[in-house]
């Protein structure tokens, strides 16, 4: 990358952290220079459209033209708030070292309060809950200032018992990581092949988790906690709990502190960690807000119990890779010049199982590490969900003192000190009634500035921005060591749903009043607000566009319409350059940061992919939805591995075999431009190249995207092929376009 100027931010005489360009010096002159490049092609191109429109000669041409000149301009708006990240992308460094110099007893460290949230223990299975909670409670870090939480918004028995059995594992497993320095999730460190450490002391650990796990799957195998798992009294009155009448959408709050860092210590007598289990009070009359709603329950109920000043949030499938993520947050929080409106640090979503050229791009480099570097130079990147270290003051108003919100009771504020024991009577009989169903009720919680806000199924796209918007700022944390991995989809559908999911809440928040083009330029300045524009408008534009550029000019192509210009036309080079600009922008930027053609590739093949599909009729959701005439809810995505999937997945097949609408029009557009690619080669031979390369190119491109589907559809026999009533109707539909296609040329 260069050497660059570093900027390194101190706490009296210790440096512990600093800040360079993302890209060379060279790099970032030649993004700029291409820019202005760039925007002059735009514009010329738009120039073209607006004089195609007013020498249309027929309503054919007429409407041929406008389609394209909107498309054009949805794809023009969307390149250039991508721009707005390419201002002053950074990178960061923290300086843990130094760190130590100047915290050198437990006392010095600030209190860590991390929130964990599940739904459904048979689509986020228990054992994932309990290694990323076990995760956590091996953190280098001292154990009497950690306190996990887990949010079961599910209310499930099961969940609770997997937790139960990790806090008696916890005694073993805690002081063998200390003492061995191993990866903190036990799950990837027993499938490891690693055998450096103590083989006798591994084995007896490994045949300790092994019982804890077969354990847990018993009890998921019968789907009820019966009395042979439960041990002593005091357990059968907690399971007791769950009566006839309890169901994951009616039932009491349920909070059970399983480990209490004043009483349990673990087998080498050091302290462990809090460990406390949270289900919420749930009532088909009150409206929970989904995950935003689970996560202002955690904020309070942990206030009333430890309230630290700072929160990690993390889902449940999403396990630490690094003990010393905490201390790397640290060296932001400590910065006297940062700590004033620092509201939170986002670390990248990274993913392990990851296919060798992640067919799904599950890692959405573009979108978890570019994005986020390019907003970190400027106040900060969003807030993505998971992975985020938030200071729990940027919760209660902007952060000037006249800006403070103040809760309805003081041990909600977050100067609160609690001095009782989290299991007194006091303590808990409080935390109980905040976590009541009806307790937000005339209350700000999840507005005005109080809590994680609601009004979109995206909570954290939606509550980053309005945090950045009350004036707090964000940093962007990406360490050559991943702080956190996550559970990679192993087929399209569970990906699909759920982008379909974001569209409709970054739609929701797009069509508010809180508009990221109006409101957020407005409170963030022009750039931020062209950031999260970008998000709430571009994708889910897209599909028109890329829907459009799927179809017409292929089936002109197929008529013998000419939609582009000839290969001798000047305008032609204007075209070429534009394609072949942007996607060659892309590629140098994924090879500059050390990725390969195969991963870039498979990354803008999904993003036709999404536009076609998920982006699409997540659109087609949220207008009617809007129009009142349908509804939408959260839908938790599955994080249950099917052997079958995974093996595909790591053969790199694209896995089609559950039957969805979802997949219709990117099978319809693969027939389309396969037909399209064979009568452009005939019309070709028949020397029309010239006036139909530019229509043959397209088509013959988006084969090459599809050549997933041609397998699924023709090649595979294997539980991943497309479902054959998809092709059939992808055919029908492809005939039924081409029809009235032909059909409107007639008439018109």
């Amino acid at each position: 990358m260069g050497e660059h100027r570093a900027r390194a931010a101190a706490t009296g005489p210790f440096s512990l952290h600093s800040q360079t360009q993302y890209f060379s010096r060279r790099v970032t002159t030649f993004n700029y220079l291409f820019a202005a490049v760039y925007s002059i092609a735009i514009v010329a191109l738009l120039y073209y459209h607006l004089a195609s429109l007013l020498n249309s000669t027929s309503f054919t041409s007429f409407f041929i033209s406008l389609s394209l000149f909107i498309s054009d301009v949805v794809l023009a708006f969307s390149w250039i708030t991508t721009q707005s990240y390419r201002i002053n992308p950074i990178r960061r460094r923290e300086f843990l070292e130094n760190l130590k110099l100047l915290l050198k007893q437990d006392s010095d460290f600030p209190a860590l309060d991390v929130f964990i949230c599940t739904a459904d223990p048979y689509k986020e299975p228990p054992m994932n809950v309990v290694n990323t909670a076990l995760s956590i409670l091996a953190y280098d870090y001292p154990t009497r200032k950690i306190s996990v939480y887990i949010s079961d918004d599910g209310g499930s028995a099961i969940t609770l018992f997997a937790l139960m059995e990790a806090a008696r594992f916890a005694a073993e497993w805690l002081p063998f990581c200390r003492e061995n320095d191993v990866d903190r999730n036990p799950h990837t460190f027993f499938a490891s092949n690693e055998d450096s450490y103590c083989n006798s002391e591994k084995e007896k650990i490994k045949i300790m988790y092994e019982k804890m796990r077969m354990r847990v799957e018993k009890v998921m195998e019968k789907g009820k906690v019966e009395d042979e798992f439960i041990n002593g009294e005091e357990e059968h009155l907690i399971f007791d709990k769950w009566t006839k009448s309890f169901t994951p959408k009616n039932h009491p709050t349920i909070i059970q502190v399983l480990l209490d860092n004043s009483k349990n210590k673990d087998i080498r007598g050091e302290s462990m960690p809090n460990l406390i289990y949270v289900s919420r009070q749930k009532s088909s009359t009150s409206h929970h807000h989904f995950k935003a709603g689970a996560l202002n329950t955690l904020l309070r109920v942990s206030a009333t119990m430890t309230n630290a000043p700072i929160i990690l949030n993390l889902d449940c499938d999403v396990y630490s890779n690094d003990p010393e993520t905490p201390n790397r947050v640290l060296c932001y929080l400590l910065d006297s010049k940062l700590k004033s409106n620092l509201g939170y640090i986002q670390f990248p979503q990274r993913f392990h199982g990851v296919s060798k050229s992640d067919i799904y791009d599950t890692e959405r480099k573009r979108v978890f590490t570019f994005n986020n570097a390019g907003m970190d130079g400027l106040l900060g990147p969003a807030y993505q969900g998971t992975g985020c270290f938030f200071v729990r003051r940027a919760f209660f108003g902007g952060p000037s003192s006249t800006s403070f919100v103040s809760p309805e009771l003081p041990e909600l504020n977050p100067n609160h000190v609690v001095e009782r024991a989290i299991q007194s009577r006091e303590v808990l009989d409080l935390a109980y009634v905040v976590a009541r169903c009806d307790y937000e009720n005339n209350t700000k919680w999840g507005s005005k500035q109080l809590g994680f806000r609601y009004g979109s199924l995206v909570e954290d796209y939606f509550t980053g921005y309005c945090l950045q918007s009350e004036g707090w700022r964000s940093i962007f944390c990406n360490p050559n060591r991943t702080a956190f991995y996550g559970d990679a989809p192993k087929n399209l559908l569970d990906g699909l749903n759920q982008g379909k999911r974001w569209i409709v809440g970054l739609l929701e928040v797009g069509f508010s009043k809180y508009s990221p083009i109006i409101y957020g330029v407005k409170t963030m300045g022009l750039l931020m607000g062209l950031c999260y524009s970008y998000n709430a408008y571009s994708w889910p534009f897209l599909s028109f566009p890329v829907t459009l550029y799927a179809f017409l000019p292929q089936l002109g192509l197929i008529n013998g319409i000419s939609l582009f210009p000839k290969v001798s036309d000047p305008w032609f080079v204007l075209y070429a350059f534009l394609f072949l600009g942007a996607y060659g922008q892309d590629l140098f930027e994924f090879m500059l940061d050390g990725s390969t053609f195969q991963k870039w590739w498979n990354e803008q093949r999904m993003w036709s992919i999404r536009a076609l599909s998920s982006y699409f009729f997540a659109s087609i959701e949220f207008f009617l939805k809007f129009l009142g005439i349908s509804a939408f809810g959260f839908n938790v995505t599955s994080k249950v591995i099917d052997q079958e999937q995974s093996k595909r997945y790591d053969e790199e097949l694209f896995d089609f075999g559950a039957s969805s609408p979802m997949f219709l029009p990117m099978a319809t557009t693969a027939i389309i431009n396969f037909v399209a690619v064979l009568i452009g080669i005939w019309r070709a031979l028949g020397g029309a190249w010239e006036q139909f390369f530019l229509q043959m190119f397209l088509a013959g491109f988006v084969v090459l995207n599809c050549w997933p589907l041609y397998e699924a559809m023709v090649f595979r026999n294997d539980g991943g092929k497309l479902p054959p009533k998809i092709t059939f109707l992808s055919l029908f539909l492809a005939l039924l376009l081409c029809s009235l296609f032909s059909a409107f040329l007639h008439v018109f």
